[in-house]
């Protein structure tokens, strides 16, 4: 049984926050990003205003890394995030997304890139992105991808509307097929590296380190996996995953400590991965993400944790195209 010996100290102030340089890019991230998703109603209603009060807490508390996208809600997210960062720009740096633009929308080409940018970059209410990432690549055609899509987000890099590229996904090996065949600058990996899985670092970290590509490690929380309330209906785990999870946030809710927050700190100690991204709507969410930053764990427990996930161990789920899945 797990001890309730956890410690969530708060963290007070912004100085508390560490930053890393992503890759070879010049850009310092915060350790714990903030992932707009959910502004964009995907995991459930949410209300406007308390999301402009969850980004406004995060700037003030040094999170600097924002990361969106127009399949967000079908640009609700991008929308929405624009209107709670007016002000507050030049304080952050900010990622979106192009190629993917609903549920079975996908368009890598040349002029849908540029014209998917132009309309993110009004509803963002900015005139660049610091980051402009290919989504979920596994979905498109690789060779498309390499030959006309990158080398167009790279012309909108010269001309200033992106300050840096990359290529966004769940599959691994295709993630770094692309890189091998065409520079990129970062690369955002998401339910690849947690309390669940890490084959991450088997497939991709130790090439992106070579390379000096920045990476990124998305839902640290398997979308909803690791944590008390459970993934929404569409989440693609097989059933075991969750019954598992289920288990291990059960026991720990028993003990009085949040599985959350245990799967985000494990994920926030990576060595190489730069930012953590996670959603936050509501500024108790923000709070709550932001004492992982700060936990105190002890390793034995957090064993105890992994051996009720072991027989999941490196479970993953089919994603893309079938000649871009694992």
């Amino acid at each position: 049984m797990l001890s309730a010996s956890f410690a969530f100290p708060r963290v007070n102030n912004q100085d508390q926050m560490k930053y890393r340089t992503l890759g070879r890019t010049s850009l310092n991230v915060s350790v714990l990003g903030f992932g707009a998703s959910p502004l964009g109603d995907v995991f459930g209603i949410t209300d406007p205003k308390e999301g402009e009060r969850a980004v406004q807490l995060a700037v003030d508390r040094g999170i600097n890394f924002f990361d969106v996208s127009p399949y967000y809600g079908l640009t609700l997210a991008e929308e929405r995030l624009g209107c709670a960062l007016r002000g507050k720009r030049q304080k952050i740096l900010l990622a979106t997304k192009c190629g993917r633009y609903g549920v079975e929308e996908f368009d890598f080409s040349r002029n849908r890139v540029r014209e998917g940018l132009e309309e993110s970059l009004r509803r963002l209410k900015t005139d660049y992105v610091d980051l402009l990432q290919a989504h979920d690549v596994e979905f498109g055609d690789v060779n498309q991808i390499i030959g006309e899509t990158i080398p167009e987000m790279r012309r909108l890099q010269q001309e200033g509307k992106a300050r840096f590229i990359g290529i966004t996904g769940y599959p691994l090996n295709v993630l770094r097929r692309i890189a091998e065949a065409v520079e990129v600058d970062t690369i955002l990996s998401y339910c690849r590296y947690n309390l669940v899985t890490t084959d991450m670092d088997a497939v991709l970290t130790p090439f992106a380190r070579e390379r000096q590509i920045g990476m990124m490690n998305a839902s640290p929380m398997m979308m909803g996996i690791l944590t008390v309330q459970g993934p929404a209906a569409w989440h693609p785990a097989p059933p075991q995953v969750r019954e598992l999870a289920l288990k291990a946030a059960i026991l720990c809710n028993r003990c009085g400590v949040s599985l959350s927050l245990i799967a985000l700190h494990f994920c926030l100690r990576h060595a190489y991965v730069s930012s953590t991204l996670t959603g936050m709507s509501t500024a108790e969410e923000v709070e709550k993400n932001l004492s992982a930053l700060c936990l105190q764990i002890d390793e034995s427990q957090l064993e105890e944790i992994r051996a009720i996930l072991a027989p999941v161990f490196n479970t993953v789920w089919p994603s893309g195209r079938p000649e871009n899945r694992d």
